[in-house]
């Protein structure tokens, strides 16, 4: 984030100044970090379901609030086979 004040604004940071002509403020925002299951042996419970991809008999599961907390949670799929991710809701 760079503040300005006047003709000379500074880094909050790093705290280099630097001459300005006209007062500004930037901003820069990060995305959140999404966790993703690779291929080694996810840490999660099994459970007998049908994979729409490839019929596969055993899926890993989880759930995630995605909406309200009035709302049930979505339960999560993803094959043991051919790891094809998909969701249900309740």
């Amino acid at each position: 984030m760079v503040v300005s004040s006047g003709e000379i604004s500074k880094c909050r940071n790093c705290g280099k100044a630097q001459a300005m002509k006209a007062q500004k403020i930037t901003t820069h925002s990060e995305k959140k970090n999404t966790i993703v299951i690779e291929n080694n042996k996810p840490d999660l419970p099994e459970t007998d379901v049908q994979c729409p991809k490839c019929s596969h008999s055993r899926a890993y599961w989880w759930l995630i609030q995605t909406r309200s907390s009035d709302e049930p949670p979505t339960q999560f799929y993803r094959c043991t086979e051919c790891k094809h991710t998909w969701r249900e809701y309740k």
